[in-house]
C-alpha cells in the first residue's frame, strides 16, 4: 500500500507539473494525469502480480526439491540438519537430538529445512493477485491526489494546490509508516517528503525547459 500511494502520488505530480509548466494547456493537464494514472496502475499491478507469482513458483519448486531429498537422501539431510543447528547456536549434543527428533516427521524435517536452509516459510500464504489489486487501487488512490486540483482550479493555483497537497501528502504517509517501523514519525515523514518532491522540481525543471525548446518551433 506504502509503495502504491507513494508511487501514484510521486509520479503524477512529477509528470503533470511538468506538463503543466511546458503546455499551460489545461485539458492536455487533464488528460496526461487521467492516462498516467490508468497505464501506470496497471503496469504496476501486473507487475506486483508477476514478480509475487515468480516467487510462489520459485519456492514450490525449491520446497519440491527439499521434499524429495528429505526422502531419497535421509542421511545426508539428517547431517545437514545437524549442521545448520550447530550453526545457529544449538549445543552439539542437543543439536543431535534435535535432529534426530525432526527426522522422524518427514513434514516437520521440510519445515526446519526451509527455513534454516532455503530462507523460505513454508505455511506462509502467498496471493499474487492480492497483491497486484492492492497495488493498483493503491497507485490510483495515490496517483488522484496530485490530479484532483486540476478538476476545480485553473493552471497555476492548481498546480501549487496539486504540489502542496501531494507534498502534504507525502508526509503523512512517511509518518503513517512508523506505525509499523516504531521510528520517529516526523523523521519518517519528512525523509518521505524529502525524497519524493525530488520529483516535482525535476518535472518543473524539464517543463521549462521543455517549454523554451518548444517556443522555438511555434
Amino acid at each position: 500500500v506504502v509503495f502504491g500511494v507513494e508511487d501514484g502520488m510521486v509520479s503524477t505530480m512529477g509528470a503533470i507539473t511538468g506538463i503543466a509548466v511546458g503546455s499551460g494547456n489545461h485539458f492536455i493537464i487533464l488528460l496526461s494525469g487521467v492516462v498516467i494514472i490508468a497505464v501506470e496502475s496497471i503496469s504496476m499491478a501486473v507487475g506486483s502480480y508477476l514478480s509475487n507469482k515468480s516467487e510462489v513458483e520459485v519456492a514450490e519448486r525449491m520446497l519440491k526439491e527439499e521434499r524429495e531429498e528429505i526422502v531419497e537422501l535421509p542421511e545426508e539431510e539428517k547431517a545437514e540438519m545437524y549442521d545448520l543447528f550447530v550453526k545457529d547456536g544449538w549445543p552439539e549434543p542437543l543439536a543431535q537430538q534435535m535432529t534426530e527428533q525432526t527426522a522422524l516427521d518427514h513434514e516437520l524435517m521440510l519445515k526446519e529445512m526451509a527455513y534454516r536452509e532455503l530462507h523460505i516459510i513454508p505455511d506462509k500464504v502467498h496471493a499474487p493477485a492480492r497483491a497486484g489489486l492492492v497495488m493498483w487501487v493503491s497507485y490510483i488512490a495515490g496517483g488522484l491526489v496530485p490530479l484532483t486540483p486540476y478538476l476545480f482550479f485553473e493552471t497555476f493555483s492548481a498546480m501549487v494546490y496539486s504540489v502542496s497537497i501531494t507534498l502534504v501528502g507525502l508526509f503523512v504517509l512517511g509518518a503513517y509508516t512508523t506505525r509499523f517501523s516504531k521510528r520517529s514519525w516526523y523523521k519518517a515523514g519528512f525523509e518521505m517528503l524529502l525524497l519524493a518532491g525530488a520529483a516535482a522540481l525535476v518535472g518543473y525543471a524539464v517543463g521549462s525547459y521543455a517549454e523554451t525548446m518548444l517556443a522555438r518551433y511555434r
